[in-house]
């Protein structure tokens, strides 16, 4: 339902189909690896709205593409920002990734302008998350929403294209994030839909290997997109939350414990960044770098985040996470239990 409304708009795909232009790569005079010539590249981008999306659907634009970029409303603000800053060249769609027709009517349109070469690159970015609390609080309508958005209408996008991206023997660019790889507090339902996607994107790099299609996962750290620095939209989620609770949840977490865990994510998010343009770089290179990385981590912080995942204790992570992230009070039924052994 936040997605239909455009609440968290930033769920896009990227496609670029390879016109016969001869060989496409060039050796860049700075001294960096060799990219991708942009000229006769055709490029599809669905949601646009705001977020990494526009900002990439802009860039591409901006560098000769031929954009096909997709929207949730395409009457909405996001669209018309893009009519403003972009060339008459670039057509809106409108896609939301929960409904299949709507991917279904853009797959044709990107097949229906795509010649024999086949596509160049898909670009796969599914953001939506719009609960902040522990899995036990988490609805289970929750988790499915982003399965649903973040999983498997990237699936069903990147399947539906992969006929087209075996033919040029192309590329797919998929955002997911690092709450995919460490357990965050209070991110289960959006985490676990990051990891299934991570899992599911390593295994097309694996099986279309031998295709010459070649695979990039980008891991972001914070950035302000969409709601996600807007405390009204998560003060609201959080009533709603705290009103669909059971009353037995409720007496024993308490509603200050939610309070808090919405206050600390606010506080976090006041101070991520703005700029966007390394994770649009790191797409950028994905998509055009003769030989792009497998992994991307645009963003502050995450080397000392992935050094301490990966070779120091569990016990570390956990206390590390909730020191960066959010580190919730105990809940009431503990404070109780504990209050009542000092008493004793």
């Amino acid at each position: 339902q936040a997605l239909s409304r455009g609440l968290v708009p930033v769920v896009w795909s990227l496609g670029m189909a390879r016109q016969s232009w001869g060989d496409p790569w060039v050796l860049r005079r700075d001294g960096q690896r060799p990219s991708l010539a942009t000229a006769g590249l055709l490029s599809a981008s669905a949601g646009c709205d705001s977020g990494f999306g526009q900002a990439t659907a802009q860039h591409l634009d901006a560098m000769g593409f031929r954009v096909f970029a997709s929207v949730l409303d395409p009457q909405g603000p996001g669209a018309q920002e893009l009519r403003r800053s972009c060339s008459p060249s670039l057509t809106l769609l409108q896609m939301d990734l929960t409904k299949p027709e709507d991917i279904q009517h853009v797959l044709r349109h990107i097949q229906a302008h795509t010649n024999s070469t086949g596509l160049w690159g898909l670009v796969n970015n599914a953001g939506f998350n719009d609960t902040i609390a522990d899995a036990e609080l988490s609805p289970l309508g929750k988790f499915r929403t982003c399965m649903e958005v973040n999983f498997f209408g990237s699936l069903e996008l990147t399947k539906g294209l992969l006929p087209l991206l075996r033919s040029a023997g192309g590329r797919i660019v998929t955002v997911s994030s690092p709450a995919g790889d460490l357990p965050f507090p209070c991110l289960a339902a959006y985490g676990t839909s990051k990891a299934a996607l991570s899992l599911l994107m390593d295994t097309f790099r694996s099986e279309l290997q031998p295709w010459g299609v070649k695979v990039s996962l980008i891991l972001p750290g914070y950035y302000k997109t969409g709601t996600t620095c807007n405390p009204a939209f998560w003060n609201l989620q959080k009533q709603r939350l705290v009103a669909s609770l059971p009353q037995e949840l409720l007496q024993a977490y308490g509603e200050d414990y939610v309070e808090e865990i919405n206050r600390q994510f606010i506080q976090f998010m006041k101070v991520a960044a703005e700029d966007l343009s390394a994770v649009v770089n790191s797409i950028t290179d994905g998509l055009l770098a003769a030989n792009p990385a497998v992994r991307y981590y645009p963003g502050q912080g995450l080397g000392l985040m992935y050094f301490i995942h990966r070779y120091l204790p569990y016990f570390v992570q956990d206390l590390f996470l909730k020191g960066f992230f959010i580190n919730p009070k105990l809940p009431r039924a503990l404070r109780r239990e504990h209050n009542d052994a000092k008493a004793a």
